[in-house]
């Protein structure tokens, strides 16, 4: 059954890799990176902020679902020595693409975030931002991750946040009363005409919501529908507390919330100044980071 859902999310991010929808250029391109990384650090510009990029210059550094290079790149553009796996073949490639542009090296390889293929203690970081919610046994590959650290290494990984202005609002409330009104004829023009959201998206959620209702509105499956995109099998969310508790064998472990997308909130939400965005992100933010010392 593990196997069969690990299938799933490898199909899922083979067709569709992260960050992809975020720009219009052709993929692959120079163009393409350009607008992707443009998008990433304008909507999350904590990023660099929380990662301190220079911080890791001549350090040994592995990524965990390198995507589409993104935070990649500039690990490498800061001197550090980059590796990544990605459980997608596509990700890979892209990525390679990426590096060759710009002339700069890496250790790409295609690979499982619960079986690690390296040796112990080979990283100074390892670092992993919306990846491990997707795989089906989360423990596992945060005690690959440590193993895989060296003794006084750091850790920096991104979990969604269940304690969530996303989860519990956006996702959990909004988004489950605006998917009844596709069960009606021209439900998905009048959800298009409330929220934006693309009709593609809208018809393929319809189209769950007709097969069976019951399990499109149960709260694991609609979490997994309403995170990544329609078809995305598998996203899981956790509280700070079940995160570090996930941590607890690390020597230090400290977490932070960040990232609050104004778009899900209605009618202010593009009103807010970025103060205001941080103060309330830093409690009720999408993204939980758990930053660890072995």
């Amino acid at each position: 059954m593990t196997s069969d859902l690990k299938a799933q999310v490898h199909d899922f991010w083979e067709a569709h890799p992260c960050g992809t929808r975020f720009a219009g250029a052709q993929i692959g391109s120079r163009e393409f990176f350009d607008q992707v990384e443009r998008h990433r650090y304008e909507t999350e510009w904590h990023i660099p902020k929380v990662i301190g990029f220079d911080r890791w210059r001549d350090r040994d550094v592995l990524e965990i679902g390198c995507g589409l290079g993104t935070d990649a790149i500039n690990f490498a553009r800061s001197g550090a020595r980059y590796s990544a796996i990605d459980l997608t073949e596509a990700s890979i490639d892209l990525v390679k693409r990426r590096f060759a542009y710009e002339g700069l090296a890496a250790n790409l390889e295609v690979a499982d975030a619960e079986n690690l293929p390296f040796d112990d203690a080979s990283f100074d970081l390892v670092y992993s931002h919306g990846v491990l919610h997707h795989t089906p046994d989360t423990q596992r590959a945060i005690d690959e991750l440590y193993r895989v650290l060296k003794p006084g290494g750091t850790s920096m990984v991104m979990l969604y946040h269940k304690n969530s202005y996303n989860y519990f609002v956006n996702i959990m409330t909004l988004r489950r009363m605006g998917v009844r009104l596709l069960g009606f004829d021209g439900g998905v023009e009048l959800v298009h005409l409330l929220t934006g959201e693309d009709r593609e998206r809208l018809r393929e959620l319809q189209r769950l919501y007709r097969e069976s209702p019951t399990k499109l509105l149960s709260k694991e499956e609609f979490l997994s529908q309403n995170t990544d995109g329609v078809g995305n099998p598998l996203a899981k969310v956790y509280t700070r507390r079940e995160a570090a508790k996930m941590f607890s064998h690390f020597a230090e472990v400290a977490t932070e919330v960040h990232f609050m997308n104004r778009r899900w909130i209605p009618l202010i939400g593009g009103l807010m100044w970025r103060s205001l965005e941080q103060r309330i992100a830093s409690r009720v933010g999408w993204h939980l980071w758990i930053i660890a010392r072995k």
